[in-house]
């Protein structure tokens, strides 16, 4: 079940520390209201009742046992709630907007993109589960913050440039020609794989030489960075239209407020869509809806304004929920993103893993704690598998996080570098 490179599915789940848990693939990553409301029913029934989405956009359902594991994928199968192939590659492999097709400021039909790359990448053997391809529509929903093994960005009405590995970029390319494209990728890309699979999971684990013989695309220049999108809040869609993004706090809810969201949503009105900030996205409603949703979410102790703290910490499940956690990461992550607040406000990155394994996010952070023996290793600038400069509990990690200490001042330094976010 921990083998380097596999990913859950529905139809395969993974073990963890408090059940199985069972990932779903939606289609399209759409859902109605009525459909959320199910899954949440499906998930209280056959399971612990917690539901997450990861900073894949990925619903997954928490706590399901052996028992109870045959029936929920035969209802979630019978009602058409998942879309899964049989095979060892990656069930979804784009990322999009959740706001794609409706943001006006977007340049390209990424919804649309993502469907046809989706489609052609089934056929092609020998992918890794974990490939990623991140459609990014040159508006102000920026995707900048997620990594890719292959990143588009509209730069013009119809044109984009694309990137291998986030470090080499080419193009343009057209709309039209942009899935071709990246079936050629990644066409190349599995022959190379398969002649050394233990040596080469992703794209990035390609030597220059190689990574360059993937594209016949002529080199380009990184387009112009973007400021930081607002990840949650009120948004504009053009037509007197509205969504409301909605965030979870550190990815999870209960089944329960879920169910209420869904019930507040008039039939047929509204379109839901997994957001990568670990949330929903509430599309084409009245203003006025879009309002109500977003203070129903404060209320329920989700995350309605861009400014909460919460939303710019990473977290994984933590112990007890994984077994391989050594630090109840989920329920100390509020605390640090408390203690952390004015840091995260100037747009410090702070990841909480329980492991080395850095399922909530595999990048480097401003500040990466790893739990070990219930305290955190305390790592500056890097990832979980760099060296800590101290191994800290809680309550000192809390205390040397005030203005005036010694790990506040050393992060407001390199917050100060960077730049504040957006």
């Amino acid at each position: 079940m921990l083998r380097r490179g596999w990913c859950p599915s529905t139809l395969r789940p993974m073990e963890t520390g408090d059940g199985w848990l069972v990932r779903l693939h939606p289609p399209g990553a759409r859902l109605a209201p009525a459909q959320l409301r199910r899954i949440a029913a499906l998930a209280a029934e056959h399971s612990n009742g917690l539901i997450e989405i990861s900073a894949r956009a990925n619903l997954q359902i928490r706590g399901v046992t052996p028992e109870s594991h045959p029936v929920l994928v035969e209802r979630l199968l019978a009602e058409q709630l998942i879309d899964e192939h049989g095979g060892d590659g990656p069930q979804r492999l784009t990322l999009i907007s959740p706001l794609a097709r409706s943001d006006p400021g977007g340049l390209i039909d990424t919804g649309a993109l993502a469907g046809q790359i989706e489609a052609r990448a089934r056929r092609i053997s020998g992918l890794p589960p974990k490939l990623g391809i991140v459609i990014d529509d040159g508006g102000p929903q920026a995707l900048d913050g997620f990594s890719g093994d292959v990143r588009l960005i509209g730069i013009g009405p119809g044109r984009m440039v694309l990137c291998l590995a986030d470090r080499s970029w080419r193009g343009p390319v057209t709309e039209a020609e942009a899935a071709a494209e990246v079936e050629t990728i990644l066409r190349r890309f599995a022959r190379l794989r398969d002649a050394a699979p233990d040596r080469i999971r992703r794209l990035r684990d390609l030597p220059p030489e190689m990574l360059a013989g993937l594209s016949a695309l002529p080199e380009t220049i990184a387009p112009a960075r973007r400021p930081s999108p607002r990840r949650v809040g009120l948004f504009a869609l053009g037509e007197d239209r509205f969504a409301a993004l909605i965030g979870l706090p550190f990815g999870r809810c209960d089944a329960a407020t879920l169910d209420r969201l869904g019930a507040n949503i008039e039939p047929g009105q509204a379109e839901i869509r997994l957001s990568p900030w670990r949330g929903l996205a509430f599309c084409h409603l009245a203003r006025a809806e879009a309002e109500r949703l977003l203070t129903l979410a404060g209320d329920l102790g989700l995350i309605a304004h861009d400014d909460d703290p919460r939303l710019s910490v990473q977290a994984c499940a933590g112990s007890p929920a994984c077994s391989r956690a050594e630090a109840p990461t989920m329920a100390d992550a509020g605390a640090l993103a408390e203690a952390s607040a004015d840091l995260l406000a100037q747009g410090l990155t702070l990841h909480v893993s329980g492991c080395i394994k850095a399922c909530a996010h595999p990048a480097a952070a401003d500040l990466t704690l790893v739990g070990r023996q219930g305290r955190y290793d305390v790592v500056f600038g890097g990832t979980t598998r760099d060296k800590p400069a101290a191994t800290l509990d809680l309550s000192t990690l809390e205390a040397r996080l005030q203005p005036g200490q010694d790990i506040h001042a050393q992060l407001a330094k390199a917050v100060r570098r960077t730049g504040p976010r957006g």
